[in-house]
């Protein structure tokens, strides 16, 4: 079975972590994550630097730029993580925008994530209807789940059909806003939170956007499944070295 679906049936709150690859320094990939491993974290998704990242903040955006500027590449990434199951056994994931992906050519992308070990696929802008006509069978060929997104504006029949054909968890944004622009969670999206739980869909959601403390990890996962952590972690690797993830993790699992 896929490391995300074996972690999913754990009887715990998943904890998932969002870093950019090649942040702060370009030979941080592997390192992050092995710290991130032994600290407890549940799941990494690693993020692929793109140069217009849309959906993402001010402080993911920073990171890309700086990744792209210290000389990442999607080559790069792939030989960095060559060897990373040797000693990784969580989940991993890449989320990225699917124009480098396009370039660097799919069915490639998705053969050197087979190879190296890479769990699933997060790409926000790759549309519900092209995957299915054109890509669903080259993900299922290697073994890779591809992971949508849904927000509180997202409809109750397009929440449906994502649930029907997605076969791991649902990445369910927290609000309309980019990435890192929020500070706790007020009663709309707690109402939301609610609201996708009471569907009762077969696939269990995991909260991104604004979790950065265990105050919002524990309202994130109060009805979902897990949550995920990327503009607070990035903000804290700015200022802090490797080595003391840490002190991070340890403010949001106590």
């Amino acid at each position: 079975m896929n490391r995300i679906n074996n972690k999913l049936q754990e009887d715990k709150k998943i904890l998932s972590i969002y870093f950019t690859a090649g942040y702060p320094k370009l030979d941080d990939t592997v390192s992050i994550i092995k710290e991130l491993e032994q600290n407890g974290v549940d799941m990494i998704e690693i993020g692929l630097p793109f140069s217009d990242p849309l959906a993402d903040g001010p402080t993911i955006q920073e990171s890309s730029t700086q990744a792209i500027e210290n000389g990442m590449t999607t080559s790069l990434l792939f030989e960095q993580l060559a060897n990373i199951r040797e000693s990784v056994k969580i989940p991993l994931l890449i989320m990225g925008y699917f124009n480098p992906m396009m370039q660097f050519g799919m069915e490639e992308f998705c053969q050197k994530c087979a190879a190296i070990g890479i769990d699933g696929l997060i790409i926000p802008d790759l549309p519900l209807y092209v995957y299915e006509n054109e890509y669903k069978t080259l993900f299922e060929k290697y073994g890779l789940k591809n992971i949508f997104l849904i927000t509180p504006q997202t409809s109750n029949e397009r929440i449906t059909e994502i649930d029907t054909i997605s076969n791991s968890f649902i990445y369910m944004v927290s609000s309309a806003a980019v990435t890192g622009s929020q500070s706790g969670f007020g009663n709309e999206q707690i109402d939301y939170f609610k609201r996708i739980a009471d569907l009762n869909l077969k696939n269990q959601q995991i909260v991104g956007f604004g979790i950065k403390d265990e105050e919002t990890f524990n309202q994130a996962t109060k009805y979902q499944k897990g949550a995920i952590i990327g503009s607070a972690f990035i903000k804290y690797l700015a200022k802090n070295p490797v080595n003391m993830i840490k002190e991070f993790i340890s403010l949001i699992k106590k």
